[in-house]
């Protein structure tokens, strides 16, 4: 896969992402009365906070394809590996060739996009668990993604996908929204102006959102940056982004995050009193045994940054990777 084709190659590097973050997500979430039963799934729980920063390009795949506004529903059969779509009302006719040939041309025209947001347990929009029926009327033991959502996977296997069930859950949420930063800012800040600097400087951004999140692909991408010989830099911008993606899309623990915070403690060494360095300490090891939220530490390292800290340190995304006004209130780490 080449990265360096999500982009035109004549735009200027941004450095830092001032620039909206476009998000493409099923138009039922937004309140288009697209269904089946010419209904939606408008979601406002948090619609209205990413609504802040956030610019939605919506799509409904049925009424691309031609099935029109109210028609009958749609189920999954035969093999969930490849499984057909058909009317539940009649399962003669294969629908899937229609469905397919409907989206392709909205598949090639939304590159520019940071994320997508999925509707659940629909046929065609669903990332898994989607029942695939049999010819004695039984569900397969197997699930499916629904076939657009398979699709927009398979074409942009680096985009942050997320359904919206999932984002009502406060870590999956924090999760999805700082990969979708995290995506925005590498097209912006490397691709749009590929240089080995510009990854090299993201990187270094990046390092401890990084090490909190899978210390193993942290060094594994250390030692790509640190072995690259001059070859192509497509091949390397290519290799790391890959593996920068899949970094994040691993929870952060609890323990890595007390690694991070200590790690980024001891910028202050010099210019913290005793006294307030052992307090910082105490309240580290108090959200390390559970007893306090991520945001007491990080509030408090925040406050003495801001006041202390060099530019390489008050640039570090695990400080803020994304804007605090859609930051759900995180009391599960």
């Amino acid at each position: 896969m080449n990265n360096l084709s999500i982009i035109g190659s004549d735009q200027a590097a941004t450095g830092l992402n001032k620039q909206p973050i476009n998000v493409g997500i099923s138009a039922c979430l937004l309140g288009n009365e697209v269904g089946y039963n010419a209904g939606h799934r408008q979601s406002r729980l948090w619609l209205d906070l990413l609504k802040k920063c956030f610019t939605f390009t919506s799509f409904c795949p049925e009424p691309a394809a031609g099935f029109g506004i109210l028609r009958p529903t749609m189920k999954p059969t035969g093999d969930p590996n490849s499984p057909r779509l058909v009317f539940i009302s009649d399962e003669s006719c294969d629908l899937t060739s229609q469905l397919v040939k409907g989206f392709q041309k909205k598949l090639s025209e939304i590159g520019h996009l940071d994320g997508y947001i999925l509707m659940k347990n629909s046929p065609c929009c669903a990332l898994d668990r989607v029942k695939v029926y049999q010819a004695n009327g039984d569900s397969h033991q197997l699930r499916t993604a629904g076939v657009f959502a398979r699709a927009l996977k398979k074409h942009y296997p680096l985009m942050p996908i997320e359904e919206e069930g999932r984002l009502h859950d406060d870590q999956s949420f924090d999760n999805f929204l700082l990969r979708v930063y995290a995506y925005s800012n590498f097209k912006k800040e490397v691709l749009e102006c590929p240089s080995l600097h510009h990854l090299m400087v993201f990187h270094s951004r990046y390092k401890y959102l990084l090490m909190a999140h899978n210390q193993d692909k942290t060094r594994a991408l250390g030692r790509l940056l640190g072995t690259y010989d001059g070859g192509s830099l497509e091949t390397l911008i290519d290799d790391y982004f890959s593996a920068f993606i899949e970094a994040l899309s691993k929870p952060a623990s609890r323990k890595n995050h007390t690694n991070a915070l200590f790690h980024i403690l001891g910028y202050l060494k010099h210019n913290l009193s005793p006294v307030a360095r052992e307090h910082i300490v105490t309240i580290i090891h108090n959200y390390n045994k559970g007893l306090t939220p991520l945001t007491t530490p990080l509030t408090l390292l925040k406050h003495y940054l801001m006041q202390h800290g060099s530019d390489y340190i008050k640039e570090q995304r695990y400080l803020e990777p994304y804007p605090e006004k859609i930051s759900p209130t995180v009391q599960y780490l």
